[in-house]
Formats: C-alpha cells, structure tokens, sequence
C-alpha cells in the first residue's frame, strides 16, 4: 500500500492551504478536513441532505469533506460548506433558505473554524 497522489491541481492546492490555515490560527479543524481530502477518494464522505436534516440544528453550519449529494429533503436553514455538491442538492438548498460554500471561502471567513460541524 504506497500513498496517493492527487492529481487535481486545485484539490492539492486546497488541501495545502486547509493545513498552512490550520498552522496559522491553532484551529484543528482545518487539519482534519484537510486530511479527509487527502485520503483515497473511494473513502471521502458522500452525505445526502437527509442525514445533514437530521444532524445539523436550524443556522449551524456545517462542513461535509467530500460531497454532498441531493437524497432526501433539508428542512432547516443551514451554511454547508463542501468541497462538491451535485446540481439536486444545490436546489434544495437554496429552496430551504440555507448557502451553500466552498471549503475556501468557509475557511476564509471562519479562520478559526468555531461554531462549525464536521458532517461524514
């Protein structure tokens, strides 16, 4: 079993950020997300919208270190931050009041990464 590598140019480049931001600001948060993307893509996080429903409070927001697919309904204002969503959840999202972000711009605007739930 030998390590991966990543081949997508912008995957290596946000993961490499996630770990400087990490560093940075003492928020191991970004670390762990950062190291679920770096991990064979067989075993990234494919949540569906029902699980996010059931587990995340109405305003929390919530990170999902992988994708977030379109399986079940969101019933809650909810910030998902994701590194892909497919074109299902992203309408449901919106529909039910909640954003949808990229990992950038989450970890962006949340440096420190308080007040954010790991969801995968």
């Amino acid at each position: 079993m030998g390590t991966t590598v990543k081949t997508n140019p912008a995957l290596t480049r946000l993961i490499e950020d996630l770990r400087t931001l990490s560093r940075e600001q003492g928020a191991p948060i970004w670390r762990d997300i950062a190291e679920r993307l770096a991990a064979r893509r067989r075993h990234w996080h494919e949540v569906n919208l029902s699980r996010v429903s059931r587990v995340a409070k109405d305003g929390e927001t919530v990170v999902v270190p992988g994708v977030l697919l379109g399986a079940g309904d969101l019933t809650k204002r909810v910030t998902i931050a994701t590194y892909r969503a497919s074109a299902g959840a992203r309408a449901k999202v919106e529909k039910a009041g909640g954003t949808l972000l990229g990992l950038r711009d989450l970890a962006a605007s949340n440096p420190k990464g308080s007040g954010v739930r790991i969801v995968g």
